[in-house]
This record gives structure tokens, sequence and C-alpha cells, in this order.
């Protein structure tokens, strides 16, 4: 069978930007395996900071699908010591596809880059270089171990999907959220489904500020909280230049701080910040968000009147499905 780097790879790409958003402080990451013969074995990503890695997840599926037998620890440290005392080869001549380089060191999990030379695994291929000071060299640990390496895969594709953690590593990452109807309208009651309402609170659980205007506290009184996922609340910023209700719902969140000010100015000590708000607070904080995460449903409303009103220009990164909503990640066309 012939084998196709890229076309594994975007398999991988596709799987992590399933959860891009969820893994703070860790990036998105996806992994795809096929056995010696390119036959696909597994494909996964890592789904949040402390969870497996993409290679363990996906090494972990692979086995099971050659070996349904096996019962695996759900622990990551767990789970890795296990994978590399109960592999029995079966992975030998395998080969890897991950967006990012495989981790060098021992974190909260153990380095993945030791894990596929455990396993056998005959080749790797890499998007993006892991540039950070305790992750990176995992391709080095891979040559030594007589693992081939093929560095530079869709780099382009795969630097997007890791361009926010290099954001929050250095300074911080922003985006906005925005939800609209299939007939373009924001406002006037709930606008996505259950099912993508839950997913956008397991965001906002990864966050740790989200920013609203003054005009959209004014409108729905929000609470800003991450209820839905049973996730805890980010602390929030309301920019406006008006006094709020001291009775305001963004207020019942225990142990949650609010911040009001008559700027845009994002305080030094959030990185990864969820901006929310309609056509006029996208026209403000436009130039400050770095990304653009925007739900579509596939409803019309008669109650909806406001529409977003701007030129802003966008490049669709990826575009997932969940509910009866479709939702996309974009960056600012350059």
């Amino acid at each position: 069978m012939v084998t196709d780097d890229k076309f594994y790879l975007s398999l991988a790409l596709n799987e992590a930007w399933k959860y891009q958003g969820l893994t703070y402080p860790n990036p998105a990451v996806g992994c795809a395996v096929t056995d010696k013969n390119g036959v696909l074995l597994a494909c996964a990503a890592h789904k949040k900071a402390g969870l497996p890695h993409a290679e363990l997840e996906a090494a972990k599926e692979a086995l099971f699908k050659l070996n349904p037998l096996l019962i695996f620890p759900s622990e990551p440290n767990e789970l890795h010591a296990f994978i590399g005392k109960n592999h029995d080869n079966l992975l030998k001549n395998s080969t890897f596809y991950v967006t990012l380089e495989p981790c060098s060191h021992q974190g909260l999990t153990p380095s993945c880059a030791h894990l596929i030379v455990t396993l056998g695994a005959k080749k790797v291929f890499i998007g993006s270089l892991d540039k950070t000071k305790k992750a990176k060299g995992g391709a080095q640990i891979l040559k030594k171990g007589g693992v081939e390496v093929e560095e530079g895969v869709l780099k382009d594709e795969c630097d997007e999907l890791l361009e926010p953690f290099l954001l929050w590593q250095n300074e911080s990452f922003s985006f906005f959220k925005l939800a609209l109807r299939l007939d373009g309208t924001y406002d006037n009651g709930i606008i996505t489904s259950h099912e993508a309402r839950i997913f956008m609170h397991k965001i906002r659980n990864a966050c740790d500020l989200i920013v609203i205007g003054g005009e959209t506290m004014r409108a729905d009184n929000p609470i800003l909280d991450a209820r839905l996922s049973g996730g805890k609340a980010p602390d929030a910023l309301v920019c406006t230049s008006k006094n709020i209700e001291k009775n305001a719902n963004i207020f019942s969140v225990k142990d949650r701080k609010v911040l009001v000010q008559n700027s845009a100015e994002f305080p030094k000590e959030y990185k990864n910040i969820m901006i929310e708000g309609g056509s006029n607070f996208l026209r403000a904080m436009s130039g400050k968000a770095d990304r653009f995460l925007i739900f579509h449903s596939s409803d019309f409303s008669a109650k909806g009147v406001k529409r977003i009103e701007t030129d802003l220009r966008l490049k669709l990164l990826y575009q997932g499905f969940i509910g009866n909503c479709s939702f996309g990640w974009y960056g600012k066309m350059i």
C-alpha cells in the first residue's frame, strides 16, 4: 500500500482542531498511526491538560485495535508505563504522524518521544517543531533511538493550529466568540443548540478571562459562567464607562473576579482570553482578537433584528459541527 504522509497528517490535524480551545495551557495536538503496511490504526488528539498527549492516546487506540483484550489504565503516567510493558511489539515498524514534535520531557505526562522509540516505530512525520525550552528536542530523541524523522510536513497548517499556544506562552491569546442564526441575526434569545452551548461552556472553562462590552451587559445581563459543562467561570472584564447594577448576574458567581473599566486593555496576568459581543463590540475589539470563533445555528428567527456590520475579512481555518450548528475558527486575512 502506498502511504501519503500529507493525507495521514491532515487526519491528525482535523482531529486536533476539534479540541482547539479546550487544551489550555497545553497546545492542541493530533496524531495518526499506521501499521507497517500503511493501514490506519488510530487517529487521536490531546483533549485536555492532564489527559494523555495525542501520541499516547493514539498508541493506546492502535494497540487496542490490534489486541482488544488489553485493559488500559486511564491515568496518563500509568497508561504510559502499561503500554511500555505490554505493547508486545505490535506497533513495530509503525509510522506516527504528529502535528507537533513529540515532547522530550516528563511533565504531567511522560515523554512521548521516548514512548515512540519504545514501541519500535519506523518513522515519524512532524508538522511543527516544538520550540519551548522544556519540551523541545523530541526529534533528536527519536533519531538517536533509530526512528526516521521527516519534519515540516503540512508545516503552515500545523503552525496555524499551534499559534494560540505560542501566543499565550509569550504574552496572551485572545479570540472573539460570536453566535449567528441562519439569517445572520444575533439578538433576542438563545441562538445555538444545547449541545453547542455545552461545548462553548467547556471552552469558557479553559479561559481565564472573558471580556464583554457595556451594551451586552445592559441588553443581556449575562452570567458568563461554565455551568453547562460543570466547569469554572473565568474572571470577567466589562468594558464600559457607565455604572453596572450591583445585582447584575455577572456578580452572582462565587469566587469570580469582575473588573469594570473604561478601556479595552487586558490585564497582563491573563493569558487565554475570550471576547464576546455583538456588531459594535466586534468592530471595537477586532484589532485585539487573534482569532475568531463563530457559531452558526440552523434556525431563522422572526424576533432577530441585529446583524453584524463590519468590513472584517477572515480566513476559515477549521469548520466543525455540533448538534444542529456549525462552528468555525477563523484567522485574519493577511
